[in-house]
């Protein structure tokens, strides 16, 4: 087994004394620190290897320190730059910020400050890590599916898995969350994707047509059959058949079903003779099927013969900043369409749709959209063009009973109190009352905070961090 590989820090100094104090303050941290005195120096040991966090001197013997960051910052490299000088200023500051430093310190430097620091800073680097990580393997794009949340993340990976498979699936999920998407997404991603996919919903056929539908019926099989006329059994041969709504279908042909799944084999309605198919099993419904075997519509042998492998698709107001790029998705689409000029959303629109919980999904939002463009044409969609009840949100806007906290009794939201409050204080204690409030209004959702803030969430989660670890100003 390979040993652990431990974080490097760079110290880039030219001060023999100083850097013997640095290195003795850093001396018991859970890190391996390196040291180089002039720029050149520091330079090769990062071709040795790139070091997770550099604190690093701007007045160096061969060359700027500048010079050095420029290069981090022009190359990309994966390692957290802390600027020590003792040539602070607000000029040298900025300049190094704008740069890409993580934080800035200046001479002297005692003992737990440069520990913070340089604790913080390998903290940061583990988090983008992360945040890489998890950008590399995510998708805002799968077929049909439009979306890179977290929920939808995990239901791209299991139809990654169940695709390859001859093993049934069964979808669950509320109306117009995607259901028929995901089944074609299954079949688009399996060895069966170039035969046929055929999807039936059995909530929208009478009951009488549902088996002749399914399997088929002969000539004279019944009034009005007066062809024979294969059914999706046959169609799907080789391919997929999705059975959407599955728990609204007859229970009487619940068993006929039952036995097709079973064996594969079927007869046409009015035939005798026993035809045989190889399909793939897709189901879906939108109700609780366990409750619909205990109150006895559902066949229990029948749920626990196609429920193999349960794919819950989230509902749209779980997916965080999904609804957003769902929407833009539609604008484009519908605006080419009908040959509008819309090309956005305007913020309080974009917070408007964040705010609103979409009882019909997917479905409900594509005909908001296709409502405003129809009816509607400009460059950006303002929040007066969203239909009823949309356009009754107004995202952060407070009645007016709260809007004086002396009047209403209640907290005072650090906006307000940056108003009332004749006392300065820092900027990052002030920025972490803003953001832990935005946290709180939106019920700990923090993608959705980071929206409203107008920032990543990822921004929000390295913040976190760190005022976890103790740090304060280190944040910023």
């Amino acid at each position: 087994m390979s040993p652990v590989r431990r974080p490097r820090v760079l110290l880039v100094e030219d001060s023999p004394s100083l850097a013997q104090v640095y290195l003795a303050y850093l001396r018991n941290e859970p890190y391996e620190v390196r040291h180089a005195d002039t720029g050149s120096a520091a330079l090769a040991s990062m071709e040795e290897r790139i070091p997770d966090a550099m604190l690093l001197d701007l007045k160096l013997p061969d060359m700027d320190g500048l010079d050095i960051l420029k290069l981090v910052a022009s190359q990309r490299l994966p390692t957290v730059v802390v600027v020590v000088t003792a040539h602070g200023s607000v000029d040298v500051a900025v300049e190094a910020m704008r740069l890409g430093a993580f934080d800035f310190l200046v001479k002297p430097i005692e003992a737990n400050r440069l520990k913070v620091t340089a604790r913080n800073a390998l903290d940061r680097r583990h988090l983008e890590d992360l945040v890489e990580t998890f950008r590399e393997d995510s998708r805002e794009h799968y077929y049909g599916f439009i979306g890179a949340s977290l929920p939808m993340q995990a239901v791209y990976r299991i139809i990654d898995s169940a695709a390859p498979s001859k093993a049934t699936v069964f979808i669950t999920g509320e109306s117009g969350t995607g259901k028929e998407v995901c089944a074609e997404a299954i079949h688009c991603h399996s060895p069966r994707s170039d035969k046929p996919f055929v999807a039936i919903n059995c909530g929208a056929i009478p009951k009488d047509l549902m088996e002749s539908e399914i399997f088929g019926h002969v000539k004279g099989a019944f009034t009005g059959a007066l062809a024979a006329r294969d059914g999706a059994a046959s169609r799907a041969d080789g391919g997929t058949l999705f059975l959407d709504e599955i728990c609204e279908m007859d229970f009487d042909l619940q068993t006929k079903l039952l036995r097709f799944v079973q064996t594969g084999t079927f007869q046409k309605v009015g035939g005798s003779r026993m035809e045989k198919v190889n399909v793939r099993f897709i189901c879906a419904t939108n109700k609780d099927p366990l409750q619909e075997v205990e109150t006895g519509r559902f066949r229990e042998d029948l749920y626990y013969r196609v429920h193999v492998i349960p794919i819950g698709l989230p509902p749209l107001r779980e997916r965080d900043t999904d609804v957003i790029a769902i929407a833009r998705h539609f604008l484009v689409e519908y605006a080419r369409e009908e040959s509008k000029r819309f090309k956005r959303f305007a913020a309080e629109t974009e917070l408007a749709l964040l705010s609103y919980q979409w009882p019909g999904n997917v479905r409900q939002l594509q005909n908001v959209i296709r409502n405003v463009v129809v009816l509607n044409d400009a460059e950006e969609v303002l929040p007066a063009m969203l239909p009823p009840p949309l356009d009754a949100i107004s995202p952060g806007a407070r009645p007016a009973a709260e809007s004086s906290p002396a009047a209403s009794g209640g907290e005072v939201s650090p906006t307000a109190a940056l108003a009332q409050d004749d006392v300065v204080r820092p900027l990052w204690l002030v920025e972490r009352e803003v953001i832990e409030h935005a946290i709180t209004q939106c019920d700990g959702n923090i993608p959705k905070a980071a929206a409203l803030l107008g920032i990543s969430a990822s921004t929000i989660y390295r913040k976190r961090q760190v005022w976890e670890a103790g740090g304060g100003a280190e944040a910023d």
